[in-house]
């Protein structure tokens, strides 16, 4: 039967488990389904060793930065979705969502006090880092952190890869032995664990399991959290249901036309799978799975070279390899990062490079200058611009080919690169559903230069930065269907990951 690697398992604490305890504990934090998720393929494998039944918390405070009507909603849809799938499964799921700040205080430990062992998700970005540190200083009792993130586990890597190319040259030559390695799909099968346990009244009675109005999430009930209601919810659902159905559509109807048509606006090619994956309703393994299924290949089609190439290595057609670069090389590298670097929100995480040139140019005159209010409102001169910010504010989402020229602008429109970096993490961290994710702050940071090359001929403002502009953006994308929808007012490599 298969077991989770060892490489994706990492303790967090010193804490000894407690055999004679009453259950294994699931929190659920980040990998947010109950299908193809290695953090409760592990804690069904500690039920199983241990003859122990599953409790399965999934909890949502209402505290986290830039928490609104979008990210609560589409949360809170997820939750209904696992509530179902979790009724006839052979665990105890308990869904909290807080009603107020800090009211969850104290229920992860509470019910920590009766587990034999903790398992969680380990996603090396937000606040999910530091809350599990904090966690793990406050349990005695053994906590393990399980990487379900991508294809290939985040440790398999050691380094941080400064480029596309050198990573996915280290892709082809380390990522073929994990291939097999894949979560099941069926988590449960083929394990008799114990009758579910019971949460007790007192618990209940402290932290009440959400109501299924709730996880409606209607405008009503979201009125009733302090959250910021302004951030209306996105134009499409969340949860594992629909995150299913939009995998559907793009191998149905955006993987024919992937590697041709990804950046035209008037198409729905993306495969706007990225909020999805952020939240843990899907999991690139069974993006994966499907694209196999779809292309009829194994793994003997696999080239031998390694040497970084984006088309060929993997032996399946233009499509599916152009897909494949944006979920695999591209989403993972930003993992590679975050993982092992702090700082990844941070101008100081650039290139040394891209750090000295645009210290060269700060002080070049700027022809427009924009607060951050005027850009958040899409009040600059740009047209083009302002429809992108449009659709981010009104939709929770950007096309993806527009998403960089947004960033590069507010570079050439704020008084420094580093109120430049402030000011699109506030915007992508508030509006974008997949915002606050390893692969939103490798695009963010890629318009400053982290991922690429110097670029010349040197610029003002830009230095050695790539270069976008609106006019090239016009002259490239047919914008004309686009600029009617959002043009008004209305309710290394060049970097194209946001997929």
């Amino acid at each position: 039967m298969p077991v989770v690697p060892e490489l994706r398992i990492r303790s967090v604490n010193d804490a000894p488990v407690r055999v004679e305890s009453d259950y294994v504990l699931y929190w659920m934090t980040a990998n947010r389904r109950s299908r193809s998720n290695f953090s409760l393929q592990r804690a069904i494998e500690w039920c199983a060793e241990l003859n122990k039944p599953l409790l399965v918390l999934e909890a949502l405070r209402i505290g986290y930065r830039w928490a609104s009507d979008r990210l609560h909603r589409f949360i809170l849809q997820g939750m209904a979705d696992n509530r179902a799938a979790f009724r006839d499964a052979p665990c105890r799921y308990y869904c909290y969502v807080e009603p107020e700040r800090g009211h969850g205080e104290g229920l992860l430990q509470t019910l920590a006090e009766n587990a034999a062992v903790v398992v969680t998700d380990d996603f090396p970005c937000f606040f999910l880092p530091a809350m599990l540190r904090l966690v793990s200083r406050r349990l005695d009792v053994k906590l393990e952190a399980v990487d379900s993130n991508g294809l290939l586990p985040m440790r398999a890597a050691e380094k941080v890869y400064p480029t596309a190319y050198a990573f996915r040259r280290f892709l082809q030559k380390e990522l073929p032995g994990h291939l097999n390695e894949v979560p099941k799909s069926a988590p449960f099968q083929g394990h008799d664990l114990p009758r579910p346990p019971s949460v007790s009244r007192d618990i209940l009675d402290r932290w009440p399991e959400a109501t299924a109005p709730v996880l409606e999430a209607s405008t009503a009930s979201l009125a009733e959290l302090a959250i910021d209601h302004d951030v209306r919810p996105a134009c499409f659902d969340g949860g594992s249901l629909s995150a299913e159905a939009a995998l559907s559509r793009f191998l149905n109807e955006g993987l024919p036309l992937y590697a041709s048509e990804r950046n035209a606006t008037d198409k729905e090619t993306a495969s706007g799978l990225s909020p999805y994956l952020h939240f843990g309703h899907i999991s690139s393994h069974e993006a994966f799975a499907r694209v196999v299924e779809r292309e009829a290949w194994t793994p003997d089609q696999l080239s031998d070279q390694t040497k970084g190439g984006r088309q060929g290595w993997w032996g399946m057609g233009e499509d599916a390899e152009a897909f494949l670069d944006q979920i695999v090389t591209w989403r993972e590298l930003g993992y590679n990062m975050c993982w092992q670097r702090s700082d990844y929100d941070r101008f100081e995480s650039l290139p040394e490079w891209a750090q000295a040139s645009l210290a060269e140019h700060e002080m070049d005159e700027r022809p427009y200058l924009y607060s951050p209010g005027q850009l958040e409102s899409a009040e600059t001169h740009d047209e083009v611009w302002n429809a992108a910010q449009r659709q981010l504010v009104q939709e929770g989402r950007m096309h993806n080919y527009l998403r960089m020229l947004w960033g590069k602008k507010v570079l050439e429109w704020s008084e420094t690169p580093r109120e430049a970096v402030q000011t699109l993490i506030h915007l992508n961290n508030k509006y974008a559903v997949d915002g606050r994710n390893p692969n939103s702050y490798s695009g963010i940071f890629w318009c400053f230069g982290r991922y690429d090359r110097p670029w010349g001929p040197e610029r003002p403002i830009f230095g050695k930065i790539r270069y976008m502009s609106s006019d090239n953006t016009r002259r490239k994308l047919n914008l004309k269907s686009y600029l009617r929808q959002y043009g008004s007012q209305s309710g290394g490599e060049q970097q194209t990951f946001w997929s």
